[in-house]
């Protein structure tokens, strides 16, 4: 049985064992104003959460305990169960959640809410009442909440029910004396809820804003951490860079970023463990999560087969620098609007991050050309230089062997030594021009030249000295029977 369907029977077995409350539970006589109240400040609690993500652990704060301890005060009664539920799922909606979530956190407040509803009804209600029924509603809260942890990261079931259980109770208990506060205001004091709301506002509003802060400070020494760490501030690095920060930020999530580089898209991945790969992919862009990141305004976030996730891309839309998208684990919780916010300052680091390393690139790259002209404008230069002599000596040697040619008498001598000089003019040329297009062969000749013994110097030539022929022994070219030419 796969994961998804063990958590689906979990949450039917949870559900039906607790029918039998239900049925020993009354509904309660509440006023006609409480079901919208309730409703309202449900949905509120839970969509005004604020919610800290460390590696792959999500730590969430609302204010549902206190609400739903101020209504058992009130009113007790199993009223309180369908309403909650309401109130959740349009929190749930908001975030994108898929229907495995939905299903199991709708099934996990109609338990935890039928357990307290049923103690505080029992126990005859009142301040004692609700503060038992709350205790209660906080640890199958805690138990059903390690439910999926377990199942879906193949982690222990008790080491899950114990992880972060003290910070948990601490603030369901200041929640729960909040509420019970403000439930007790409202019936003696109406006047004084004022006083107690406006500093609840205040708190929450700082601790919303401090939380943000330090997400965004952590944030900017991930992306300093690495900068300290790249050798070069190249688009490779800097992509890879953004990638491990944005994977840290966001929870752990798993990243992937298609950065449009010069020579086409390249899409990097990676997780918070820093390592990172990159592949060519000329068709990147063309995947689906990168059309609706690119179709989209802004921060886009949802459920993609039982993952959460959340796309942004940077720069323009019709000129785009790159294209992001982190993903949860199937089954996790989505991502909130503080992940958002943190996202969108991320895409702005980013943006100038690529673009200066763009520019660097370009500077790059606009250097090594302007080298390479300054290389082939000096080799030209010693081509010059080098075969001016050369061409020089072959145009007397030409000059010479036209007069040569035109006179008489015993020149045959002349010309070969003439042709002899032309050959080596042709060498020497020859050798000017390879040295121009090589400088590194001057290193081999060199070396070549102390490596190995001098040979003589009728080897060098194709014509003149016979092999094997001593160089002051004369050389002596016979021409056909004449009676009046014989060259010594």
């Amino acid at each position: 049985m796969s994961p998804a369907w063990r958590l689906r029977l979990i949450a039917l077995v949870v559900v039906g064992a607790s029918l039998p409350l239900v049925a020993a539970t009354p509904w309660g006589r509440p006023a006609p104003y409480a079901y919208p109240l309730l409703l309202v400040l449900v949905a509120a609690a839970n969509i005004l959460r604020i919610s800290i993500t460390v590696a792959r652990q999500r730590v969430t704060f609302t204010m549902t305990e206190g609400v739903l301890a101020g209504a058992f005060l009130l009113a007790p009664g199993w009223w309180i169960v369908p309403i909650t539920c309401l109130g959740l799922f349009p929190a749930l909606m908001r975030q994108r959640s898929s229907p495995l979530k939905v299903f199991y956190n709708l099934s996990q407040y109609f338990v935890t809410g039928t357990l307290a509803a049923y103690a505080a009804v029992h126990l005859g209600g009142g301040v004692l009442a609700c503060a038992a029924a709350m205790a209660l509603w906080w640890i199958a809260d805690q138990v059903m909440s390690a439910v999926p942890l377990s199942i879906m990261g193949r982690q222990s079931f008790r080491a899950m029910v114990f992880e972060d259980a003290a910070v948990y109770a601490i603030h369901a208990a200041g929640t729960t004396s909040v509420g019970l506060l403000a439930s007790w205001l409202m019936i003696h004091a109406p006047f004084g809820l004022l006083g107690l709301l406006v500093p609840v506002f205040l708190l929450w509003v700082a601790f919303d804003e401090q939380t943000a802060k330090s997400a965004e400070a952590r944030l900017f020494a991930e992306l300093a951490r690495g900068q300290e760490q790249a050798v070069t501030h190249s688009v490779d690095i800097s992509a890879r860079v953004v990638l491990t920060a944005a994977a840290r930020v966001l929870g752990g999530a798993d990243m992937e970023l298609v950065v449009l580089e010069h020579e086409g898209p390249v899409v990097y991945t990676g997780d918070e463990s820093g390592q990172t790969h990159r592949r060519p992919d000329p068709h990147a862009f063309d995947q689906p999560w990168a059309l609706r990141a690119l179709g989209a305004r802004g921060v886009l976030v949802g459920v993609d087969g039982d993952r959460p996730f959340c796309s942004a891309v940077i720069g323009k839309t019709d000129k785009p620098l790159a294209v992001m998208i982190a993903r949860r684990a199937a089954g996790s919780a989505g991502f909130g609007r503080r992940e958002v916010s943190l996202v969108k300052v991320l895409v702005g680091q980013a943006k100038s991050w690529l673009s200066v390393a763009d520019l660097a690139g370009a500077r790059d790259r606009a250097l090594a050309r302007a080298n390479a002209a300054d290389q082939a404008a000096r080799a030209l230069g010693d081509l010059g230089a080098g075969t001016a002599p050369a061409l020089e000596m072959l145009r007397e040697s030409a000059t010479r062997l036209a007069r040569l040619a035109s006179g008489g008498g015993d020149t045959i001598n002349e010309i070969v030594e003439e042709l002899h000089a032309v050959e080596r003019a042709v060498a020497s040329l020859l050798g000017a021009i390879a040295l121009a297009a090589d400088p590194a062969l001057r290193d081999l000749d060199t070396a070549a030249t102390h490596a190995t013994p001098a040979r003589r110097e009728g080897e060098w030539t194709t014509t003149g000295l016979l092999p094997h022929q001593r160089v002051d022994e004369p050389a002596t070219v016979r021409l056909p029977d004449s009676p009046s030419h014989s060259v010594p």
